[in-house]
């Protein structure tokens, strides 16, 4: 049985151009024919579309802006079959990126929020989004973080995705940590072995999940009631193009599998080779597979049939 999840989070127009390498020499003019795109991307859109090619049903809380960018996000959200009941024209800019790739698959991600981290979004409307919702993704944004104590209060499970992190105590994703029962984040910048800050994020915040990404090396899994931190190889489905995403494909994947069966083993490993596939796309919002694709491409990797 497919879920109903509200999502919580950046949406942004998006520009990939392909470089020759990094760092970037100086020209004054290049010409990467084929190389720059033009999208509709953010972490809140990203989880919305690939929830929604998933089979799940979403509510899609987010803010835009009253210019000609918005309309560029209507319309991917109308042509993608994303509700954009809870979108709202709040803000005068639609935020935006440049995202700068390499054919290793290295990326530079610039984004410009505008004033959106200023901005609040209307508690009346989220709670209008929250109803009969089975699980919430709130993504780490400024507007998300008064929702948290709402959801919980409501005792929704809530799943975020804090990206990258030094410190427990960074204050600005301290709110979002505390209140997680699902936990992400990336291996980046961590201060120590991605197995023992795991082990350190149960000990101080308690979620019944941890997943910290490992790239090219798969994912890490922790559990509040186990002892075990398991280790998820990365998986080869196509030819990397582009990692940005990456990260937003796995948390969704494995929020759709959880939400369904709150079985975290067998949503993580699906999760890997649905971010394995989407990869071998341009942008970030490109490239999601499908519950019955996603499917056969998992009985294709492991062998079971």
């Amino acid at each position: 049985m497919l879920s109903r999840i509200l999502v919580s989070g950046l949406i942004n127009v998006e520009t990939t151009l392909r470089v020759d390498g990094f760092p970037i020499h100086y020209t004054p003019v290049r010409y990467p024919f084929g190389g720059v795109h033009t999208t509709v991307s953010g972490v809140g859109y990203n989880v919305a579309k690939a929830l929604t090619t998933l089979g799940d049903t979403v509510r899609f809380a987010s803010l835009v802006g009253q210019d000609s960018q918005a309309r560029l996000v209507r319309e991917a959200l109308r042509s993608e079959g994303v509700p954009g009941d809870f979108v709202l024209s709040h803000v005068k800019e639609t935020a935006q990126s440049v995202i700068l790739y390499d054919a290793a698959g290295r990326r530079m991600i610039n984004v410009d929020l505008k004033d959106l981290q200023e901005q609040m979004y209307p508690p009346e409307r989220f709670e209008a989004a929250l109803r009969d919702v089975q699980l919430a993704a709130l993504c780490n944004i400024n507007f998300s973080r008064p929702f948290l104590h709402i959801a919980r209060e409501r005792g929704i499970p809530i799943a975020t995705d804090v990206h990258t992190l030094s410190s427990l105590d960074d204050d600005y994703n301290r709110d979002f940590m505390a209140a997680a029962d699902v936990l992400f984040m990336s291996d980046e910048f961590l201060p120590v072995a991605p197995e023992d800050w795991a082990r350190q994020v149960l000990a101080r915040y308690g979620p019944s999940v941890v997943v910290i990404g490992l790239g090219e090396k798969g994912a890490l899994l922790a559990v509040r009631d186990g002892s075990k931190v398991y280790h998820i190889p990365a998986v080869s489905t196509r030819p990397v193009v582009n990692t940005i995403g990456a990260g937003d494909a796995l948390f969704s994947a494995f929020v759709h599998g959880y939400a369904q069966t709150r079985d975290p083993y067998a949503a993580i490993h699906k999760a890997v080779v649905f971010a394995s596939y989407k990869i071998g796309e341009t942008g970030a919002a490109r490239g999601f597979l499908t519950e019955i694709e996603l499917d056969g491409w998992y009985r294709r990797i492991t062998g079971s049939f």
